[in-house]
């Protein structure tokens, strides 16, 4: 029939949608292809978060145009946080005139329609919703991402970041049914995925929204219950829902994943309360303190945001403190940059990009001095593997999220678990021996 390109930015909740219209197109009869050139329908599944990756996208699509004139035939979609943003879309629409499909977050469950119309009857889409979206189940997804499944279990979020413009082009939150996660998790682990991810703007407030759901941590422990070798995993973790009870469960189950990211974003009080995050730099630390006490083995990572309006030496020594105190494993670091419609955009004492590079690149320093410390101290350790693929080279995933390096893979199977023993640290290279298969 032909061949499909999708172009996916931003998060993981991106990258399974994406796997999502894939699964459409497959059922149309188009195979996938990494080839712009060769595409007959390219998709452009957008992210609104940070500016630059919304000046990427324009170029991106800017550049499709000569092949557009090329092949008529050529299908060109866009979606995604960006097109849910009104005047974003209608600004596409006016500047690049030959996109087929435009759509935002609230209708992209409906992609079918749209292309379909666009497929047969050669006309263009371009609708954004205003109300989200009903949860739509049973969906075919084309999975894109190895031994690791994406399982969605909320929509939308709550909180009201000042820095974030997500629930403005995510809408409320909306829970899945627990049963119907669960359902889909035993599929998962029948047709062999050793990895599930489950994901949602704050999985913590999972069945908040429902008054008949079970909470976030009785999910995780009913989905540890179904038979199977696989790891469970969950983003993103909002720490002002983080509970004692979650914290228990990723203890005592050894089918959940030790590696807990806990987005802090700042280490200042002042900070944290101008970005409207709802908890303090106490209570944070509080909760670190708890997963080492009960995980000593747990993995730490974390987001930050610099250069946040208000913020002053101070506030990012206060940043970097935390770190220090905290230990993670590692970290992402961003410069704060305006998002329109959000709270902080409004904000006076915007701080110079200067400034904010600076702090950024002091920030990650740091990082790499702790991880490097860190991962000095792990010769002799022993950790559950994973065999999986990354650019072309053999690497074994831990547990922990450590890349472990072999001599020699003689003989090792992709899609099983191995116990794996650290034998040498050198620089950012972790070497290992296999001690025994699982």
């Amino acid at each position: 029939m032909g061949k499909y390109l999708i172009n996916t930015y931003g998060c993981q909740m991106n990258i399974h949608e994406s796997e999502k219209v894939a699964g459409i197109l497959q059922d149309y009869g188009f195979e996938e292809t990494t080839e712009v050139n060769d595409a007959d329908v390219i998709v452009f599944n957008t992210c609104c978060i940070r500016e630059g990756a919304e000046t990427k996208i324009f170029s991106n699509i800017g550049a499709v145009k000569p092949l557009k004139k090329k092949n008529k035939n050529l299908i060109v979609a866009v979606l995604g946080c960006m097109t849910q943003q009104k005047k974003t879309a209608e600004n596409l629409k006016k500047k690049f005139p030959w996109i087929d499909i435009i759509i935002g977050t609230f209708n992209s469950d409906e992609f079918e329609k749209y292309f379909k119309k666009s497929f047969e009857e050669k006309q263009k889409s371009f609708e954004v919703f205003d109300k989200e979206f009903d949860i739509v189940e049973n969906t075919k997804f084309f999975r894109t991402s190895g031994d690791n499944a994406w399982v969605n279990i909320t929509y939308g979020c709550n909180n009201f970041c000042t820095y974030c413009i997500v629930p403005y082009v995510r809408g409320r939150e909306r829970s899945r049914r627990s049963e119907n996660i669960i359902k889909e998790c035993e599929n998962l682990v029948k047709e062999g995925y050793k990895q599930i991810t489950l994901l949602g703007q704050n999985v913590n407030s999972y069945g908040n929204d429902r008054e008949d759901e079970i909470s976030f941590p009785m999910l995780c422990k009913k989905i540890c219950q179904i038979e199977g070798d696989f790891r469970l995993k969950f983003m993103t973790s909002h720490p002002k829902d983080f509970s004692s009870e979650l914290i228990d469960v990723i203890a005592s189950e050894e089918k959940m994943s030790k590696v807990v990211h806990l987005p802090c974003q700042s280490g200042s009080n002042k900070i944290l309360k101008l970005m409207n995050r709802s908890y303090t730099r106490e209570n944070y630390l509080q909760r670190i303190e708890e997963l080492k006490s009960k995980i000593p083995y747990v993995s730490l990572t974390s987001d930050f945001i610099v250069g946040f309006p208000y913020e002053e030496e101070e506030d990012f020594e206060q940043t970097k403190d935390l770190v220090e105190k905290v230990q993670y494993n590692s970290i992402f670091a961003f410069m704060y940059s305006k998002r329109s419609g959000t709270v902080a955009e409004k904000m006076e004492n915007q701080v110079d990009l200067q400034v904010k590079r600076r702090r950024v690149n002091e920030l990650l320093a740091l990082q790499k001095e702790i991880t490097a410390k860190k991962n000095e101290k792990l010769v002799g350790f022993v950790f559950d593997c994973l065999l999986q693929e990354k650019k072309d080279k053999k690497i074994m995933v831990s547990e922990s999220g450590l890349s472990i390096s072999l001599e020699s893979y003689d003989g090792i199977e992709f899609s099983k678990y191995y116990k794996v023993a650290v034998t040498s640290v050198k620089g950012n290279k972790i070497s290992g021996k296999i001690e025994k298969r699982k």
